[in-house]
């Protein structure tokens, strides 16, 4: 018993438990690669944006607001806003590793991605415990397979005069669809209304406050409000 939960906690089986998502990543990260090159960024910038940033839905927002010349500090603040989430899945896991040093929990939480917090949680269901060098193992093997699909899908985008002639440049709406299709597959139906509604007072925000705000400060109102909604509504 001893020795299978010490193999289940090593780097390599962490590397072993990421390889299910990594197709994810790479769809996604070349994607953006494209788009990325289509905003007008550099190849070493889509790669400095990809290992800095390592957020696919901040990536492509940043890249919208970029090319619609929205102000830095208006880019900054959505960024922070849309990684939120990360905050919330960092405490989740961070009971489980206490005993670890200040800065390799700083590694832990830095490198956490939604993928990554999905296997660990998995992981957790099953263990209850979690493992440093199993840790290090997915993260590392998910933030280096993201930032090199990046940098590849720059790489080809120079070559691409326009994404959108491919539709790449809707990669990062059909993302959040596909991912609202799924939520919604998993809910159970007297919640499914739950969340319909609050997808339509959103989109109702958005549409209104086009009319009295910018575009890129009209989509951070409106998702802030939803968002604070949704909060109130499921407490």
């Amino acid at each position: 018993m001893e020795q299978t939960v010490q193999t289940s906690d090593t780097f390599m089986q962490g590397v072993r438990d990421c390889i299910p998502t990594l197709l994810g990543y790479i769809s996604i990260g070349l994607a953006f690669g494209v788009v990325g090159m289509a905003s007008h960024l550099t190849v070493f910038e889509v790669f400095l944006l990809s290992a800095l940033v390592y957020a696919g839905s901040a990536q492509f927002i940043f890249c919208g607001l970029y090319v619609a010349g929205a102000p830095m500090s208006v880019i900054i603040i959505t960024v922070f806003v849309v990684n939120l989430r990360h905050l919330l899945m960092s405490l989740t896991v961070a009971p489980y590793l206490t005993h670890y040093s200040p800065l390799r929990s700083v590694g832990f939480g830095t490198l956490l991605t939604d993928e990554t917090f999905g296997v660990a949680v998995t992981k957790l269901a099953k263990e209850k415990r979690l493992g440093g060098n199993w840790m290090d193992g997915l993260n590392v093997t998910a933030y280096v397979v993201w930032v090199a699909s990046c940098t590849a899908g720059a790489v080809v985008g120079a070559y691409i005069p326009s994404a959108e002639q491919f539709g790449l440049d809707f990669a990062l709406v059909a993302m959040f669809a596909a991912l609202l299709v799924l939520n919604l597959q998993a809910t159970k139906k007297e919640k499914l209304m739950h969340y319909v509604t609050l997808c339509g007072i959103v989109a109702l925000l958005l549409y209104g406050l086009l009319y009295i705000l910018p575009s890129h400060l009209a989509v951070l109102a409106s998702t802030l409000i939803g968002a604070t909604i949704g909060v109130m509504r499921d407490t």
